[in-house]
């Protein structure tokens, strides 16, 4: 049966941003690490094209008992201020984050993720590490909100918002 064994997650919150802001503030991956317990770093490796779509990340993560995991994900499906979709080029998780308007400063962020360990020792230990995952990245979330609140200065301003290229460490 496909999809057999995949576990699936959402995570939906509303905040009191314009869309144009969070979607700003998603895209200064220089940032992420001051708002999401999800993220020890970020480092883009490729910027993909003017929206991002086939930007290609590696992410540095927390896991349980003080361990660190590894990611590239590739960003496809590039909806500016709306969202976007990637994938783990390693793992294969997939997973999606959705910006709704609800109003001139109301949002409802849908994050989405499917996830298997194929490993057979991993497997055994997929369900506490699925679940520290899924809490880090709702940190996160709320972390971004939390953020935002702080930072009412941060605008979608096209001179605020460095271009991704710029955040690529020279060779």
């Amino acid at each position: 049966m496909p999809g057999a064994g995949v576990r699936h997650h959402q995570y939906d919150i509303e905040m009191p941003f314009s869309a144009a802001r969070i979607w700003a503030l998603f895209q200064r991956y220089d940032l992420w690490k001051e708002y999401a317990p999800s993220v020890l770093d970020v480092e883009i490796v490729y910027p993909g094209d003017a929206h991002g779509n086939g930007l290609l990340r590696k992410v540095i993560y927390p896991l349980p008992f003080g361990r660190r995991g590894e990611s590239y994900e590739l960003v496809t499906n590039v909806r500016p201020q709306h969202g976007y979709d990637y994938r783990m080029l390693r793992t294969g998780l997939s997973g999606s984050m959705a910006l709704e308007a609800l109003g001139a400063q109301r949002t409802r962020i849908r994050f989405t993720e499917a996830f298997h360990m194929t490993a057979p020792l991993l497997r055994w230990f997929e369900r506490p590490i699925y679940r520290f995952i899924n809490k880090k990245n709702e940190e996160s979330i709320r972390g971004a909100a939390a953020w935002l609140a702080a930072h009412p200065e941060f605008e979608p301003d096209p001179p605020q918002i460095a271009k991704i290229e710029d955040q690529i460490p020279p060779p």
